[in-house]
């Protein structure tokens, strides 16, 4: 196992500069989640720490050593694939060794490591299929146990639940996660679900358009974005978000509306008829007497609660309330923030006050 630190990576193909100076810590044994848009440059990176893509500026080092020139073969790392790419004429058991058999391992020695990945996966019994006989789950665990058996010091997984069906990426997301409890193996995985970020990470990286937002724990980035893409970006349903002025400790919302500011954060400061946007995830409203006016204008049940989406002048709200309550269409209802749980940014810069 070994630690990754990126720093000041930047990549350009021809005049185009797609990473801006990216600089990451990834402790060893930890679960480093890349999440974003895309085309934000998740997947580029990946595929530097790989070896795949040339890096235009900065350095990559795996442990204690550098690893800008050394070829992917070299680098004591395996990469999970979002299409599996296993060999169709292959067994389970072949595609698992033929890693192995290429750098010349000695039979026992792979055949134990195969037998020893595919006890960890639940694979030892289809180790003589071949891959068109399996799930896309099957073999989504087959390539990952590719990976296991050459016992790297980094895994890098590259949307590797991208081609399953939802409840097969909730199973494999915790199979992945109850792997690397187990091996404990540095890991840095690609996606673009704030879902599989927020439940996987032990550390997620937000980007944007080449450049990190914000680096923290999930639920770091969830209580304390850093800004308000990140407060979008992550959540869901995503956070609320009211344009206004800051009138002392309260913000006018456009349609006239008065809600309760939240205490700047330290070091800033938050001037008098400042243009402001008032964030609120939707599980922080709470229906009340002394709330704002808001018309209900979609109403969607799920079981163990109820989504409403409701228009506030030409603002729609959405609300999570995990108690029944009567809603109907056109019904007006009062909706109060929880100001401690309410959020402040800068109209222009979009940065949290």
């Amino acid at each position: 196992m070994a630690s990754v630190e990126i720093r000041s990576v930047k990549k350009r193909f021809g005049e185009v500069e797609v990473l801006h100076g990216v600089s990451i810590q990834i402790p060893d044994g930890s679960f480093t989640v890349l999440v974003g848009p895309s085309g934000c440059g998740k997947s580029t990176l990946l595929r530097m720490v790989a070896g795949l893509e040339n890096i235009s500026g900065g350095e990559i080092a795996i442990g204690d050593r550098v690893v800008n020139q050394v070829p992917p073969k070299e680098r004591d790392i395996a990469m999970v694939f979002q299409n599996y790419a296993l060999y169709p004429h292959m067994t389970v058991r072949q595609n698992m060794a033929f890693s192995l058999e290429l750098a010349k391992k000695d039979k026992a020695s792979i055949d134990e490591r195969v037998e020893q990945a595919a006890g960890i996966l639940a694979l030892t019994p289809l180790l003589e299929r071949f891959p068109r006989q399996l799930s896309g789950g099957q073999r989504q665990r087959v390539a990952m146990g590719r990976a296991i058996v050459r016992k790297p010091q980094v895994f890098l997984f590259d949307e590797p639940l991208s081609n399953l069906d939802a409840a097969l990426r909730v199973a494999m997301r915790t199979e992945i996660k109850e792997l690397h409890q187990r091996l404990k193996t540095t890991s840095i995985y690609v996606t673009h679900d704030q879902i599989e970020a927020m439940t996987m990470a032990d550390q997620i990286v937000v980007m944007h358009d080449g450049r990190i937002e914000q680096v923290g724990t999930p639920l770091e980035l969830y209580d304390q974005p850093a800004n308000r893409f990140v407060a979008g970006f992550i959540g869901s349903p995503a956070m609320n978000f009211i344009e206004g002025t800051l009138r002392g400790n309260i913000v006018e919302a456009a349609n006239g509306a008065r809600l309760p500011a939240p205490e700047p954060t330290e070091g800033s400061r938050a001037a008098e008829g400042r243009a402001v946007v008032y964030g609120i995830r939707p599980e922080h409203l709470d229906l009340a007497d002394d709330g704002f006016d808001a018309e209900v204008v979609v109403v969607e049940p799920t079981g163990s609660e109820t989504q409403l989406f409701a228009r506030l002048g030409m603002q729609q709200l959405v609300g999570v309330f995990r108690e029944r309550h009567e809603f109907a269409p056109g019904r007006k209802i009062r909706l109060r923030p929880r100001m401690q749980c309410a959020h402040l940014f800068d109209a222009s810069s979009g940065q949290r006050i």
